[in-house]
């Protein structure tokens, strides 16, 4: 982790109301943070609430922010972790009989349906994980977090990182290795 976080100039100035900077750090984490909810908690309705609120949160404390205890996208990323647990412990207390969101597929292009069919499979047995390694995969795989950052971000050691990712991706080629029902 360097001294500098590339984004302490960019704080301080949201931190004084500058809408320049505000529009520049939302258009610049907004994608990264967005992608994480959406395969989180599988439906773009509440990953941009999850965004939204992340985002609140930002400009709530950055007048507050420490630059060199974390990162800024280290902490942000714990934020959106942390407000998609909350969410997933809702639903399970809650109950949903609502369909999530379904992928409109491109009529008449095969390989598309193939692609999404593929894609589908990878994102069902990601969202199959145990909460910790689902997350771990996620942060590093898709949010392209170093292993220091996503260990910050989910409160473990690299080491324990590192486990959750082996049990991880060992869990994901079995499940994708296991034949689809009809073929044989």
């Amino acid at each position: 982790m360097s001294d500098q976080d590339p984004d302490s100039s960019l704080l301080e100035r949201v931190s004084r109301g500058e809408p320049a900077a505000t529009r520049t750090l939302v258009a610049a984490k907004l994608p990264r943070i967005l992608g994480l909810a959406t395969r989180i908690l599988r439906n773009t309705t509440e990953a941009e609430d999850v965004a939204q609120e992340a985002f609140v949160r930002v400009w709530r404390n950055a007048a507050k922010w420490q630059p060199g205890r974390a990162r800024f996208d280290t902490w942000l990323h714990m934020v959106v972790l942390n407000l998609c647990r909350d969410r997933l412990r809702r639903r399970r207390e809650v109950g949903s009989d609502t369909i999530p969101d379904a992928v409109d597929p491109t009529p008449d292009a095969e390989a598309g349906l193939l692609e999404a069919e593929r894609s589908g499979s990878v994102a069902n047995a990601i969202a199959a994980l145990p909460e910790r390694q689902r997350e771990a995969i996620l942060l590093v795989h898709y949010q392209d977090l170093s292993g220091a950052e996503a260990a910050v971000a989910l409160d473990v050691s690299v080491e324990a990182l590192e486990s959750l990712l082996a049990r991880g991706r060992r869990t994901l080629r079995a499940q994708l290795a296991e034949p689809v029902e009809g073929d044989a």
